[in-house]
This record gives structure tokens, C-alpha cells and sequence, in this order.
């Protein structure tokens, strides 16, 4: 049994892992931001209705949702540098690190434009038709009246996505990408065991997970305490004038 798996080895191979986590880590850093800003952009577009963009914005997202990470991952790695070529652009240069932040951007902005959408649209019309007649713009609409109600919606499937992204980032290896599960796989093939390797990165990959559903459960839990908070704080106002409403009733 020593001999098939031994945890000696895994403590002592799990620092030599440890060490790459900090790329597993700007991975999802920068896919989440990517995914955020572009995927608001693309759930804004679909919307509205914004013509010719919104047709673009869809077949791109049933594209990136239909096909695997992996295939999406060689199609920028290999597609990019083709592509460019064509205009005389030499990207042969660049870090590969630079095609999995393209990939799990893209990626990423396209699972999250979709929540982001739904989000939107569970927001009743009435009061997006209540705010345009007061006056505000379209702009002064979202920030004030959609965000703060589409970020208690979205920040479960947000959550989700996120560990979910943290997951896919093991397959960056594919393309030569010294992440947690590159490094368990570079020291399998140089001291022929693998597992060892595997199960300190399936030990990282569990905690990290795990942190980050905590941090998204209390950010639920923040959010309706101040949903709670809000609606107590309108409640005085409202009963003070439901009992002048009565006075003046009844002094007439």
C-alpha cells in the first residue's frame, strides 16, 4: 500500500503545489472582472434590444454555453495567433497565461451575462415605468432602481459560478500554464507519482471552494439584513402618515 500511496510524500510535495496557487488565484481574479464588466455590457444589450448587438450577444452566449471550456480554450489558443496573422500582428511572444485569461474572460462573461439578465428582468416593469415618469434617465434607472434589487438576485448564481470557475482553472495545464494542477502534474511525471501530486491540489481546490461559498453565504445573509433594515426604517415613516391621514379625517 506504501508503495501505491503514500502520505509522506503528500506533505511533502503539497508546498512545492501551494506555491503555484497564486496563478490559479489571478485566473479567477481577473475571469471574474472580465466576466462582470462584459457580461453586464451583453445582459444591458439584450435588454434593451439593442438591434444587430443583441443578435451578436446572443449567438455568442449560446456558443460559449454550448461548447466545452476546453474546446473554447483552443479555439483562443490556436485561433488568436491565426487570425492575426493575417494582419501581420506576431503574438508568438506572448505568455500563455495571457489565452486562459481571454479564454475564462470570455468564458465567464458569458455565464454571467445571463444571470445578470434574469436578474434585470425580475424586477417588476412597474417600477422601471415609475422611475422614467419621475424623471430619472435610463442610467439614474439602473443604479438607483435595478442594481441595488439585481444584486440580491444574482449574488447565489454569482457565487456558483465563481467555484464553479475555480474548478475550470484546471485546465489550464492543457496549454503548458503552471497552475495548482500543472505543478501536481510536473512533479508526477518527474517522480512517478501522481497521485500524491493530485491529492494535495484536490486539498487546495476543497478548502478554496469551500472559503469561497462562506464568503458568498455571508454576503447573502448581509444583504437581507439590510433588506430587513431598510423595510423597518419605512415602516415608521408609513404608519406616522397612515395616523395623520385619520386625524385630519376625523377633525373634519
Amino acid at each position: 500500500m506504501k508503495s501505491f500511496f503514500n502520505w509522506e510524500l503528500v506533505y511533502q510535495y503539497f508546498p512545492k503545489i501551494l506555491s503555484a496557487l497564486p496563478v490559479t488565484l489571478m485566473i479567477v481574479t481577473i475571469a471574474t472582472l472580465v466576466g462582470l464588466v462584459l457580461g453586464s455590457l451583453i445582459a444591458f444589450v439584450r435588454v434593451e434590444k439593442i438591434p444587430i448587438l443583441s443578435q451578436i450577444s446572443a449567438v455568442f452566449v449560446s456558443f460559449i454555453r454550448g461548447t466545452p471550456i476546453l474546446v473554447q480554450l483552443y479555439v483562443v489558443y490556436y485561433g488568436i495567433p491565426t487570425l492575426l496573422e493575417g494582419v501581420n500582428i506576431d503574438v508568438s511572444s506572448w505568455n500563455k497565461i495571457f489565452f486562459i485569461y481571454i479564454t475564462y474572460g470570455l468564458n465567464t462573461a458569458a455565464f454571467q451575462s445571463e444571470t445578470i439578465r434574469a436578474a434585470i428582468l425580475s424586477v417588476p416593469a412597474t417600477q422601471k415605468e415609475a422611475a422614467i415618469a419621475c424623471g430619472l434617465t435610463r442610467f439614474q434607472m439602473y443604479r438607483s432602481v435595478i442594481l441595488p434589487q439585481m444584486v440580491r438576485v444574482a449574488l447565489p448564481s454569482f457565487g456558483t459560478t465563481t467555484v464553479a470557475l475555480l474548478q475550470d482553472t484546471s485546465l489550464a495545464f492543457t496549454i503548458g500554464v503552471i497552475d495548482v494542477v500543472g505543478k501536481a502534474k510536473a512533479i508526477g511525471a518527474v517522480t512517478f507519482h501522481t497521485l500524491e501530486g493530485y491529492v494535495g491540489a484536490a486539498i487546495i481546490f476543497i478548502v478554496l471552494s469551500f472559503v469561497l461559498e462562506r464568503i458568498f453565504a455571508w454576503l447573502e445573509e448581509q444583504m437581507k439584513f439590510e433588506q430587513v433594515s431598510t423595510k423597518k426604517m419605512r415602516l415608521p415613516s408609513l404608519l406616522f402618515f397612515q395616523k395623520k391621514e385619520k386625524v385630519k379625517t376625523t377633525s373634519l
